[in-house]
């Protein structure tokens, strides 16, 4: 029996991700797995790769084939390199950045808006210059109604 390392695709039309399964050559691509080794999410930034690289050492040592994408990602874990005896093991995954909080967020807004002592202030310079333009259309409106008497 053939043994391939290959993709699984799951998800949904047009946000897949995909399952690194070991799996017989001969099943369909959505077929029963052996086993799964890892998970893969190439729609994130940067993209989601998960292998278990003691399983994929493994199966590799049993002459386990991985399909082309499956050897990049491989190449990209740094387990193809430690199966094969090459230099490079640490492999050249990137790794999300921390998310800042919400809170942080928040509160660097807040510093940037200005101290709450500028607020009121503020308010009552736009109700100040409101009031000469409600003016202006009050003694407008009083206007044409001396002209229609």
């Amino acid at each position: 029996m053939a043994v391939k390392i290959r993709l699984k695709r799951m998800g949904k039309i047009r946000a897949p991700f995909y399952r690194v399964v070991v799996m017989d050559s001969r099943t369909k691509r959505d077929g029963r797995a052996i086993e799964e080794i890892g998970k893969y999410h190439p729609t994130e930034e940067p993209s989601v790769i998960e292998i278990d690289g003691e399983r994929a050492q493994y199966w590799l040592s049993k002459g386990a084939q991985p399909t082309e994408s499956v050897a990049a990602l491989l190449k990209i874990t740094g387990d193809w390199q430690k199966a094969k005896g090459l230099e490079g093991t640490e492999g050249t995954l990137r790794t999300k950045s921390e998310k800042t909080s919400k809170k942080d967020l928040y509160e660097a807004a807040v510093a940037a808006a200005g101290s709450s002592e500028d607020r009121p202030a503020r308010k009552r310079a736009e109700k100040k210059a409101d009031a000469p333009a409600a003016d202006a259309a009050s003694t407008e409106s009083d206007d044409s109604a001396k002209a229609e008497a």
